[in-house]
């Protein structure tokens, strides 16, 4: 028997997108989202070297994860979401290997690693939906890999809010014509690589183009066909069934 992600749980809705879930499945996946905590912005959800093999769940509000350097510069990996695990992949590695902090205020669920291996021990598939789209969040990365060292500044741009409306479209929080987003151009150039300025010209570009508009707290998309063929965009399919 299956069931739909009825207690509101992004998570779940997100995972259904890879396979569809039992009752009992969304049940356990329920249960982790128990005791859940309000981290404000800019609060520290992980820090590098940690090692207290704990996954959060994030339920509501934007994070990003990031490494510092040396000169206090900051590389910004990625922006988890709602509906994403935040450390996963150090419950394996045993110590996290970059930062998180809340960009916003947030509402996070704790979840110790010997509760998520109990979780893929007892139900496999909702392990392997975990994996997958863990996988998926991972494959995105790789793509702002691409954009940081191959794409022109308008190309990575474009791709990045594009990859943005796929992230928020699967957990219901964005359609084809835009989304809310609380990305201001400083966080834009620590996640581009670019100098803030040079963010501002490039969203000047896609405006005048007709393209993409940001405006106050929200991305509107004007042709989203046509900032797909700037930045190479493709949307690939991703089902376990």
């Amino acid at each position: 028997m299956t069931g739909t992600p009825r207690d509101g749980s992004l998570l779940a809705r997100k995972l259904c997108a890879f396979v569809q879930l039992s009752a009992c499945e969304l049940e356990c996946l329920a249960g982790l989202h128990a005791a859940p905590i309000r981290i404000p912005s800019g609060g520290e959800i992980v820090h590098e070297g940690q090692t207290g093999h704990v996954v959060h769940i994030l339920q509501e509000g934007w994070a990003c994860s990031f490494k510092l350097l040396p000169d206090g510069g900051r590389q910004i990996i990625t922006f988890p979401l709602p509906g994403d695990c935040v450390g996963l992949r150090s419950v394996l590695l045993r110590t996290s290997d970059h930062s998180f902090s809340a960009l916003t205020d947030v509402v996070v669920s704790r979840v110790e690693a010997s509760r998520f291996l109990e979780v893929f021990s007892t139900f496999p598939r909702l392990g392997a939906a975990l994996l997958w789209a863990a996988s998926r969040d991972e494959a995105m990365v790789v793509e702002h890999l691409v954009s940081i060292g191959r794409r022109s500044a308008i190309e990575r741009t474009a791709h990045f809010f594009l990859e943005l409306v796929e992230r928020l479209k699967m957990v219901g929080l964005a359609t084809d014509e835009g989304y809310a987003c609380p990305l201001n151009q400083y966080v834009l150039a620590d996640a581009l690589g670019l100098s803030a300025i040079h963010v501002n010209r490039v969203l000047r570009q896609l405006r005048e183009r007709g393209l993409l508009t940001v405006r106050g707290r929200s991305v509107q998309i004007g042709d989203l066909e046509g900032l797909q063929r700037l930045a190479g965009f493709r949307t690939e399919p991703f089902n376990l069934q």
